[in-house]
C-alpha cells in the first residue's frame, strides 16, 4: 500500500518545534486548509516538526494532547499532523 505524499514516519529527525501563541491553532490532516481539522492545540503547546511543505509543517501529535486539546476529529489514531506556520512561532533545533 503506497502512503500518501504527505505522511511521515515517526522515526523522522525533528527539525525544530512549533509553539502556539494564539488561543487556539488548528492541526490538519494534510498540508492544506481543505483538509479535516484533527484537534485544536492549545497555547504554549510546544509539538515537534518533522516535515516541511512550503508555508505548512508536520508535527508529531502526542496521546496527551487528547486531554488538553480541543480533539474534532481524532479518532484513527493519526501520529502526526500539519499546521499553517503562520499560526505557530517556528523554534529551530540547535
Amino acid at each position: 500500500m503506497m502512503l500518501p505524499a504527505f505522511a511521515q514516519s515517526l522515526d523522522s529527525q525533528v527539525l525544530g518545534q512549533a509553539r502556539v501563541p494564539a488561543s487556539h491553532a488548528n492541526v490538519h490532516k494534510g498540508p492544506t486548509s481543505a483538509q479535516e481539522v484533527l484537534v485544536l492545540v492549545p497555547r504554549g503547546t510546544v509539538l515537534p516538526i518533522i516535515d516541511r511543505r512550503g508555508e505548512w509543517v508536520q508535527v508529531r501529535l502526542s496521546p496527551e494532547l487528547r486531554q488538553t486539546g480541543m480533539v474534532l476529529r481524532w479518532y484513527e489514531n493519526e501520529d502526526s499532523g500539519w499546521m499553517h506556520d503562520s499560526t505557530v512561532e517556528i523554534i529551530e533545533s540547535p
